[in-house]
């Protein structure tokens, strides 16, 4: 498979799942609450769960909580839940997800060039 086959399936998945949600809170009657800011703060506040697994662990731990199949399968529950409250926040604002993800990319490729070999004292929090 070529990479612009991969890709295409990749952005029509992602797609698909958006309507899902979509469909899901339709069903349900939960429109209504699903407003920008309501749906900013529930991915905050999943976001925020997901920090909470790695809230007290050493770098090295962190790095393994993959191998835990306890702790792997709440990492996966959390991500899930801060992506389907992504998706669904674009939706109602009408973003492309992938769109804003590659012209964000671009901007910053232009706004922290590569100027010498890479550096691990330096991040751009800082």
């Amino acid at each position: 498979m070529s990479d612009t086959h991969d890709t295409e399936h990749s952005q029509e998945r992602l797609h698909q799942l958006q309507r899902r949600l979509a469909e899901f809170a339709a069903a349900r009657g939960w429109e209504p609450y699903h407003t920008p800011k309501n749906l900013a703060v529930a991915l905050s506040v999943e976001a925020s769960e997901l920090v909470e697994i790695f809230q007290w662990l050493t770098p090295e731990q962190s790095a393994e909580v993959m191998e835990k199949p306890e702790t792997a399968h709440r990492v996966a529950d959390e991500v899930a839940d801060v992506l389907a409250y992504l998706l669904q926040f674009c939706e109602v604002l009408g973003v492309d997800v992938l769109d804003a993800l590659a012209a964000k990319i671009e901007r910053n490729e232009l706004r922290f060039p590569v100027t010498g070999p890479p550096t691990s004292n330096c991040h751009s929090s800082e």
